[in-house]
């Protein structure tokens, strides 16, 4: 099984999200105790806190270059942080830099497109795109219906982003399409909400995780569903959280339940490695340079396997 490298402790509440930064170097980590945790993953030590005015946060992303930190929760708000050469609690950092405010229901996923844009999907079944200097918004995509939990933006070719939802679908967006006409396709075959929506690294599949207890690897170019992880698991506990490693050859999978947290081997859909929790994990990522996994859990801590 994957080994535990370090346990982190700190947050005083269930742990909902966390996200590496691009270098490889950092972590946030985002908690019901009403905190953003910036970890430096070198030392293993807490570098950075942000108080939240409003504690049920549900997401949190890294900008590209580093500089800054956006999370989004019950409040309806993607709340973005400078965090620039700043250490230690800063109280001061209560007020964002820039707060995000169109949607009508509960920020579910928030990802960065660049440095000066974001992505946000909300429980009003609409996904926008913003401008965070000018806090105002470029485009939405309406197309689901029902609360989108999850989106991802493709890094690769920076024009199109996919997203699940609780309408058990996932689509995929153009950016360089009129609103109405943005959506190029619909990806179904999962029988329950869809959580989570990752990308795999080549950027010509992603896979999507659902309340239905499995884990499914769509084909861009051929519209089909290439594998389904978790089918023959015993008990269909819902999965929360996925990420595929820097290879492909894992995808990560948390789950409600059950298992907790299981690594499938991509091509031949079986668990490869167990990930042993005792609670609830919310969620997983693989650090971008590959060396090793995170997981977020319900008992308040973060972990890495190696």
């Amino acid at each position: 099984k994957f080994e535990m490298q370090r346990c982190l402790k700190g947050h005083n509440d269930k742990i909902y999200a966390l996200k590496w930064s691009a270098d490889s170097n950092n972590l946030v980590s985002a908690s019901q105790d009403g905190s953003l945790v910036v970890w430096d993953m070198g030392a293993y030590t807490k570098k950075l806190g942000i108080p939240l005015r409003m504690a049920w946060v549900m997401t949190v992303d890294y900008s590209p270059n580093g500089n800054l930190i956006a999370s989004g929760g019950l409040d309806n708000l993607s709340s973005v942080f400078n965090i620039e050469d700043k250490v230690g609690w800063a109280a001061e950092m209560v007020r964002p830099h820039r707060e995000l405010q169109q949607h009508e229901g509960y920020v579910s996923c928030n990802r960065f497109v660049d440095n000066e844009h974001i992505i946000t999907a909300s429980g009003d079944s609409s996904i926008i795109l913003w401008d965070i200097e000018y806090q105002q918004p470029i485009q939405a995509f309406i197309g689901h219906s029902g609360d989108v939990e999850s989106v991802a933006h493709n890094f690769k070719s920076n024009n199109t982003f996919v997203s699940g939802s609780i309408d058990m679908n996932a689509k995929l967006w153009d950016y360089r399409l009129k609103s109405h006409s943005s959506c190029i396709n619909t990806f179904t075959g999962h029988v329950s909400d869809i959580n989570s929506v990752s990308w795999f690294p080549d950027y010509k599949a992603f896979g999507t995780a659902s309340d239905d207890g499995c884990c499914r690897l769509f084909d861009l170019n051929s519209y089909q569903t290439l594998n389904i992880y978790g089918k023959e698991l015993e008990e269909a506990n819902g999965v929360t959280s996925i990420d595929f490693s820097r290879s492909g050859y894992y995808l990560a999978a948390a789950y409600d339940d059950g298992p907790m947290c299981l690594t499938w081997n991509t091509v031949t859909a079986k668990v490869e490695k167990y990930v042993p929790h005792v609670m609830r994990v919310s969620s997983v990522e693989f650090q971008p340079n590959g060396n090793s996994l995170a997981t977020g859990c319900w008992d308040r801590n973060l972990r890495v396997w190696v």
